[in-house]
């Protein structure tokens, strides 16, 4: 079981104890100690009171990834003890708050206890017995914890002082007291404990220039780099937090320092088909807008997509996707919004989709949706996750886009209307990208014209003439495909060294344990090809390299294989070919579930 920066482990806590910013911390130290590091957080949706779970995996080799064993448990809530030893393995250590003694041991799991080892720790007691400010009590005991880690798995302890410098250096007493807890877990752990524990970080220049964030912040980096200035928004889970990080950064980079004027507008709108309104509005004027939401959100913003889609207008969509249906479980991870995005509003849609892996995609998918809305004059939708967005990943660093780099599309400028010696008209083209120019209002009187979403010919003329209405549609539809061979991000496809008739096909956050496993699964002779699909519509490459192939498994997160269905919607493929792995339990996708699936299904 020795292992030097290879190992998991699980804090389980409640929800609102104020253990999530202390969990942060042990992450941020092994990552500031050169160690790849995998922190998930598992949350309940509600304010206070329900367990909560942070799992923080270590991995010299790289792999961030849900393992699905633990090899330390930290426990301090009862309500879930004995179900969370099930996941160590045998050998595996317990350090609990000892100040109340364990009662009412299941059978089930007192066998499992002889293959642990318990470390009692009186968290509790030990805060009672240092601090008298019984506000501050329940705070300091995750710090206790912590302070044990050092001397358990050899968190280096200067590094944890430095990032609580960081966090309250601007408030003297308030850090001595983070610092005393701290120091009172490591004593204690020396004073009782056996350490390290067979499993310890060792601090290596793995990591150089790498950095941790989560999805949701790159994608809000990734807006401001695209020059966003107009969010139309409504709060909703896993998205909120998107919204949140572009104000903080608008607030820092887009304010005159003179005159202290705001160059940027947020608006919380009543509702969310309200907040697509505004995005809409601001770029049909010529601003770059977007909105941020989940699933629910996504369902009420169907009419304005259809609108957008069909009036031909730029915005920026960001999904963060959760489970679903109805409210379903607001703060667990789902990939099952596919087919309600792909096809959003009533009639014949079709939209462009993204669907980041990381929060460097993130970054970069924010930053080019917005040149493919103006681009394409239709809306553009990044289908990232919880998993992703609300979770850190150790990323490499970010990409500073270049400004004069931006495509704002074919907007004809005052100086091009007023050399035309042709009437404008708002959906004629003479291009094979079949995208017709767009005027901005008040530019010139020239540009003017009617946005229409009701039946409307190549002039932008109201019509309801059977040809005229077809030939606006299958333009629109020309649009986008084109679109889909000669802009949107193509997907990956990694081959093994020797030819295969398997591979395994995955989108978005699933690309993380995937990798491990079949790394796990090459290392016992089976080999499997890779393609990660990264946009919708379907390129014509996508359908030449699955044909290659005898039986391509499909990974995902939904019930109903939603993308297995888009390629057999979309593509002329072989249904049976076509084989779905599935999990929609909404918690985090396992190496380990993925290679007993992948290795049961590929047996011939």
């Amino acid at each position: 079981m020795a292992a030097e920066n290879e190992f998991v482990m699980r804090i389980a806590n409640v929800n609102g104890s104020g253990s999530a910013s202390a969990n942060r911390m042990i992450a941020q130290c092994v990552f500031r100690m050169g160690i790849p590091v995998g922190p998930k957080n598992m949350f309940p949706s509600n304010i206070q009171g329900l367990p909560t779970w942070y799992e923080i995996r270590v991995s010299e080799a790289g792999y961030t990834g849900r393992r699905g064993t633990l090899d330390l448990l930290l426990s301090f809530n009862r309500q879930t003890l004995w179900e969370d030893i099930r996941s160590l393995v045998s050998g595996g250590y317990v350090l609990y708050d000892s100040t109340q003694p364990l009662a009412d041991i299941p059978a089930a799991a007192l066998q499992k206890l002889d293959t642990l080892s318990l470390l009692p720790l009186p968290v509790a007691q030990l805060v009672r017995e240092k601090f008298s400010n019984a506000k501050v009590r329940g705070l300091l005991q995750n710090l206790v914890y912590v302070g044990a880690l050092i001397s358990l798995v050899e968190l280096e302890e200067k590094v944890l002082e430095r990032i609580l410098q960081e966090k309250f250096g601007k408030s003297p007493a308030l850090l001595q007291m983070n610092l005393d807890a701290l120091q009172i877990g490591r004593n204690y752990a020396q004073a009782h404990f056996s350490s390290p524990l067979p499993f310890y970080v060792r601090a290596k220049p793995v990591l150089r220039d790498e950095i941790l964030l989560e999805g949701n912040q790159a994608a809000a980096l990734g807006c401001l780099y695209a020059g966003a200035t107009v969010v139309g928004w409504y709060p909703i889970t896993p998205s909120t937090s998107l919204v949140q990080a572009f104000t903080q950064f608008c607030e820092k980079l887009r304010v005159d320092k003179e005159t202290g004027e705001k160059r940027y507008c947020i608006l919380q709108a009543e509702d969310e088909m309200s907040a697509l309104g505004i995005v809409l509005g601001a770029g049909w004027n010529g601003a770059r807008a977007f909105t941020a939401t989940s699933g629910p959100g996504l369902s009420l913003m169907t009419e304005f997509l259809g609108y957008a889609y069909y009036a031909e207008l730029p915005a920026v969509i960001f999904n963060v996707q959760r489970c679903g249906p109805s409210t379903g479980m607001p703060t667990r991870n789902q990939q099952a919004d596919l087919l309600s995005a792909a096809y959003a509003s009533h009639g014949d849609t079709q939209h462009v989709l993204l669907f980041p892996s990381s929060p460097a995609e993130c970054f970069a998918f924010g930053r080019q949706a917005f040149d493919w809305a103006e681009r394409l004059q239709t809306p553009i939708l990044v289908m990232s996750e919880l998993e992703i967005g609300m979770n850190e990943f150790v990323s490499p660093p970010l990409e500073e886009p270049d400004p004069a780099t931006y495509d704002r599309g074919k907007v004809l400028r005052e100086e091009d209307l007023q050399a035309r010696t042709t009437p404008f008209h708002r959906y004629q083209w003479d291009e094979p990208d079949c995208i017709a120019p767009r005027t901005l209002p008040g530019v010139h009187s020239k540009g003017s014209y009617f946005t229409r979403g009701s039946g409307h010919d190549r002039f932008g003329r109201y019509t309801e003439d059977a040809a005229l209405y077809e030939e606006t549609l299958q333009r629109v539809r020309r649009k986008i495909s084109y679109a889909a061979e000669t802009l949107l991000p193509e997907f990956i496809w990694d081959r093994s060294a020797e030819p295969t008739k398997e591979c395994v096909l995955c989108y978005g956050s699933s690309a993380e344990p995937l990798q491990e496993a079949l790394d796990l699964l090459q290392a016992e002779g089976c080999k499997l090809d890779q393609i990660r699909i990264r946009s919708f519509p379907f390129s014509v490459k996508l359908t030449e390299a699955l044909r290659t192939y005898e039986r391509v498994w499909v990974v995902e997160q939904n019930r109903d294989g939603q993308m297995r269905k888009l390629l057999l919607a979309e593509l002329e493929l072989d249904a049976t070919r076509l084989k779905p792995v599935l999990l929609c339990t909404g918690l985090p996708m396992e190496a380990s579930w993925l290679v007993e699936r992948l290795k049961t299904r590929s047996a011939p």
